[in-house]
Formats: structure tokens, C-alpha cells, sequence
């Protein structure tokens, strides 16, 4: 025990005299007492001697416990391998492909791709004009030319024109009147196409079917680009 240490070390220390033994022992000290009975033997102790005893004290340093070592510091986390960066992908979006609506003279309804209205090669007098004399050459100033039969079969006018009707024999090209729909508009006539093209399926032919599914695979692919859905 510390107190047993204390009495020992205090054996080889010369010791006060009683009055000091009585005073108030200072913060941080302790009193050890050292005491003779009557026999002549003797005690230490850390109380007063028992009555009829010769005492002598002594004010000592209290005993500290040793401090308490500090805990070693926590070494900072080692930063792991860094992720690489993703590469940037660039997407190009193609703009949304239009679609037109053209009304034919009779006042029917169709979709177009290209907005061109059908161009188509009439003879005048459909118009409602009146032959007037006969020209004496096939093409020139004044008089209509005939179409040109294009490499894919489709008749065009010649050289990409449109010539007005002329009096005098011939013919000229007309064309339907086009206006280009809505985007959202374009999606909606996408979709309706597609549910006819499935209702129609179930009842055409084998040849047929084939001619549907491609068709089908075209406006899913562009409702997919264009419309952002299927």
C-alpha cells in the first residue's frame, strides 16, 4: 500500500513534536503519526496515537497517481486510388423529320413526307381552257413542255420547273396544297398509323404482312428518334 510506503520512508526522517501533529495538514499533504506505548515499542499510522501513547508527526506529500499516458494520436486515412474520369460521350440528335398534310382539289385528305403535293402532269383542257390555234413547236417560250420521266419512274416537271397553263394545246403541272404539322401532331399520326397497320395485319395475306412488318419497324424507329417513345 502507498500509506505503508510512506511510514517506512518516514522511519529515517527526524519527526516534529506534537504541537505540530495538531494543525490542519495543507492540501495536497498527509500526516503520519509515529507513536511509543508504554513498553517502548513502536507504531506508525495515519491517525492520532492512542491516548496515554507518545506521538510524533510528520506532514508529508500526499502520493499522486502516475499520469495517465496520453493515447497515441489516430494516423489520418490514407486516401484511396482515385476513380478514373468516364470519357464524355457526345450524342448527335438528328432534328425530328416533318410530316404534311396535303388536300387534293376534291378536298381529300392525305400525309406527306416531303410536302411536294402530288406534282402531277395534266392536259388544259381538265383545267377548263379552251384550245386556241396550235403550236408549231414542242417546246419554248409560251408553250408547256411535257414531263421527263425521272430514273426512279416518278414524272417530274422538266428542268425542276412548274410552267403555267398556256392557251394553245399541251399541259402543265398542279400540285396539292401542303402545310407541315405540328411535331406533337406528327407523333399522333405516327402512332394512329401503327394501330392500323396492326389491326390491318391480322387479316392480309402473307405478302401483304411482309410489306406490313417493314412498315411497322419504320414508324417504330421513328417514334422512337422523333417522338422519344414507341
Amino acid at each position: 500500500m502507498r500509506i505503508a510506503a510512506l511510514l517506512l520512508t518516514s522511519l529515517l526522517l527526524p519527526f516534529t513534536g506534537t504541537a505540530f501533529a495538531q494543525a490542519k495538514p495543507a492540501s495536497g499533504t498527509v500526516t503520519v503519526y509515529r507513536c511509543t506505548d508504554a513498553g517502548g515499542k513502536q507504531s506508525l499510522r495515519d491517525t492520532p496515537c492512542p491516548k496515554g501513547q507518545q506521538q510524533q508527526a510528520r506532514e508529508m506529500l500526499r502520493p499522486q497517481d502516475a499520469p495517465k499516458p496520453k493515447p497515441a494520436p489516430v494516423p489520418a486515412p490514407v486516401p484511396g486510388p482515385v476513380a478514373p474520369t468516364p470519357p464524355v460521350r457526345t450524342v448527335y440528335l438528328a432534328p425530328p423529320r416533318p410530316m404534311y398534310e396535303c388536300t387534293t382539289p376534291d378536298g381529300d385528305r392525305y400525309t406527306s413526307e416531303d410536302g411536294a403535293g402530288n406534282p402531277r402532269w395534266v392536259p388544259l383542257w381538265t383545267l377548263g381552257y379552251r384550245a386556241v390555234g396550235r403550236p408549231t413547236r414542242s417546246s419554248g417560250s409560251g408553250i408547256a413542255q411535257p414531263p421527263l420521266q425521272q430514273p426512279n419512274g416518278s414524272m417530274r416537271p422538266p428542268h425542276g420547273g412548274i410552267h403555267r397553263p398556256v392557251i394553245g394545246g399541251g399541259g402543265t403541272w398542279i400540285r396539292d396544297q401542303c402545310a407541315m404539322l405540328p411535331p406533337r401532331e406528327t407523333c399522333a399520326r405516327l402512332r394512329d398509323r401503327r394501330d392500323a397497320i396492326r389491326t390491318r395485319f391480322f387479316n392480309a395475306q402473307e405478302k401483304e404482312r411482309d410489306s406490313l412488318r417493314i412498315e411497322e419497324r419504320g414508324i417504330n424507329a421513328r417514334l422512337h428518334d422523333d417522338c422519344g417513345s414507341r
